[in-house]
């Protein structure tokens, strides 16, 4: 067995066990935590509250708009180039083809993974730039938010030199490079990819129910 054998195989079954595995802990311990009695009598429906929390916060509004908008764009060039590159990059769609499950959609054409990928990178570069420079952001960082970032840009980056696939050691430092991003992650704020919509729905059913929407 070479290593890329290893990583694409045995390897990358733990990774992914860990991942699903943490994720689903995380999510159950959530869940299961339910959440405390209202005892205030309901003004309005809290589902509807959920629903307008979810939509509102997932577009720039209100008085903060000029403070938030910068935050917006850069959050939405990366998370959305980053899910592009993810289930539509031709490499991926194949290993995904080959590993799991067969996708019922092709892969991209070169020119829509560029745009991806620049989309992304200036993204992802952009909120890190904002972190170490906000005064507000700095001081709320710690070591697990500049893990992530480097580990999420490092998978982005030696993805993008495997690309061609010149160099089997690309492609190897590639895999191992998610990999280690897969196993951080579910013990990680990286988790927020899973836990933005119930965190939003909470705060919008709580206040919903009082008759406003924050």
């Amino acid at each position: 067995m070479t290593l890329l054998d290893f990583v694409e195989g045995p390897l990358w079954y733990v990774a992914s066990s860990v991942f699903l595995l943490g994720v689903v802990w995380r999510l159950a311990g959530i869940l299961l935590a339910g959440r405390a009695r209202d005892l205030s009598i309901s003004r309005q429906s809290p589902i509807a509250g959920a629903l307008k929390a979810v939509v509102l916060h997932s577009l720039p509004h209100g008085g903060n708009l000029k403070r938030t908008v910068y935050h917006f764009v850069s959050g939405y060039l990366f998370h959305l180039g980053l899910f592009a590159l993810l289930l539509f990059a031709a490499p991926h769609v194949a290993f995904i083809n080959k590993h799991m499950i067969a996708l019922p959609w092709p892969a991209m054409p070169r020119w829509a993974f560029i745009i991806a990928a620049e989309a992304a990178f200036a993204g992802l570069i952009l909120l890190y730039v904002r972190r170490l420079t906000d005064p507000v952001t700095r001081q709320l960082s710690d070591a697990d938010d500049h893990i992530g970032t480097w580990l999420t840009f490092l998978a982005m980056l030696t993805g993008c030199l495997a690309l061609q696939e010149a160099h089997t050691g690309l492609r190897v430092l590639h895999m191992l490079s998610v990999e280690a991003l897969m196993i951080y992650f579910p013990f990680s704020r990286l988790m927020h990819a899973f836990t933005f919509v119930l965190a939003r729905a909470n705060t919008g059913a709580t206040f919903g129910r009082r008759g406003f929407t924050p």
